[in-house]
């Protein structure tokens, strides 16, 4: 299969538009993935759809969601003296600062000011540089099940260092799927194309309970152009015949039962728990804490930091920031007046801006999706 095919995708493309005929009302179909709406707006996806289809992005930015109370956390142990290990994007996402303060606002302004932060791809490349220097240091663990196993694994089975622990962010897809949903009632999403990085590991069958308890179409789907028309298309056949059910289309990396054994690492290391959101608050059983026998790994617990409390994430985005509705598909970028005015790339003023997998960023580097109009409305160039 030639996944790049311009004429299947072409193909692909007019047979969605002729089955949307036969479907009423808008067909909102909701990406969780940051991976897939980059492949959507990179590939003006949206500009290929027939009008009563809208893609919507929602909470696929690990990062974006990342609580600035962590961020404070990491940018207090660096200016304390503490090494700071970090992935590219979260070294730019910023805390609770506001642009202007004397503060540092990110683990880049940190170490501006001559604290140790180093920038690295993954865990086990901090474990290593570590190794060749040891000194006293601590990972910022975020993602969602897709990057969880390696946290997981280098906890359950002793790789950390002496002096070297982790402050837990990984958040879980499903919960916040059903969160999200709960938040469309007066506009329901009618398709899901479901994130196929995290389904490597938690595998299609996941998702069962989209189409059975919410009778949503849902898609497990791959990242080429070719990969989400197809199952754009799966979701509105099933809704021209009335018949939601679950559909792994990634069948080349994907399986049914996922990855049993990165599975087990993560229920063996942690704990389901209620967590925060940035901007959208606590969600139930949405996170994972180390369990006790692993304290000995968790930061939080031995340097005695607090941890974020209910009352607290309100203030988790700056003013104006409209990235809370963004992430849950209630918004587009375009929609914030602060996109590509005070909000821009190299300098995000909130979170969904700073990561390769927000949607402000993608929009702002790529073009709102195919939408070039509402692009030039946002900048006030008509």
């Amino acid at each position: 299969m030639d996944y790049h095919s311009r004429e299947i995708v072409n193909k692909i493309k007019v047979m969605i538009h002729k089955v949307a005929k036969d479907i009423n009302g808008t067909v909102k179909i909701m990406d969780f993935c940051g991976t897939h709406e980059h492949s959507i707006v990179y590939n003006g996806i949206r500009s290929l759809m027939p009008s009563n289809v809208d893609l919507v992005a929602g909470p696929g930015c690990p990062v974006c969601i990342t609580p600035a109370h962590y961020v404070d956390a990491m940018i207090k142990l660096a200016l304390d003296g503490v090494r700071v290990y970090t992935y590219g994007d979260t070294y730019l996402l910023p805390g609770s600062e506001l642009p202007g303060s004397d503060k540092p606002r990110t683990l880049a302004d940190a170490k501006a000011l001559g604290a140790d932060v180093v920038v690295v791809y993954s865990l086990l490349e901090a474990i290593k540089h570590y190794r060749r220097d040891p000194k006293e240091s601590v990972f910022l663990a975020v993602g969602f099940e897709t990057t969880a196993p390696s946290t997981a694994s280098a906890v359950v089975n002793r790789l950390l260092p002496d002096g070297f622990t982790l402050i837990n962010v990984h958040r879980l897809t499903p919960p916040i799927m059903r969160y999200t949903f709960e938040k469309h009632r007066d506009n329901p999403i009618r398709g899901v194309i479901a994130p196929g990085h995290v389904s490597t590991i938690v595998g299609a069958r996941e998702w069962e309970f989209v189409p059975k308890e919410y009778g949503i179409p849902t898609v497990v789907a791959g990242f080429e152009a070719y990969d989400i028309m197809q199952a754009i298309l799966y979701i509105l056949l099933m809704l021209r015949s009335g018949k939601p059910r679950l559909v792994n289309q990634y069948k080349r990396a994907v399986t049914w039962e996922g990855n049993k054994k990165a599975q087990k690492l993560i229920r063996e290391c942690c704990e389901v728990v209620d967590s925060s959101w940035r901007g959208l608050g606590f969600v139930p059983e949405s996170g994972l804490s180390f369990r006790d026998k692993y304290k000995w790994a968790d930061a939080i617990y031995q340097y005695g930091l607090r941890e974020l409390s209910e009352n607290e994430w309100k203030y988790d985005l700056p003013p104006g920031c409209r990235c809370a509705e963004v992430t849950l598909g209630l918004a587009k970028p375009t929609d914030c007046p602060l996109f590509m005015k005070v909000c821009k790339p190299g300098v995000p003023y909130g979170p969904c801006m700073v990561s390769s997998e927000g949607a402000c960023s993608i929009w702002a580097r790529f073009g709102s999706g195919g939408l070039v109009e509402e692009l030039v409305e946002s900048l006030g160039l008509e």
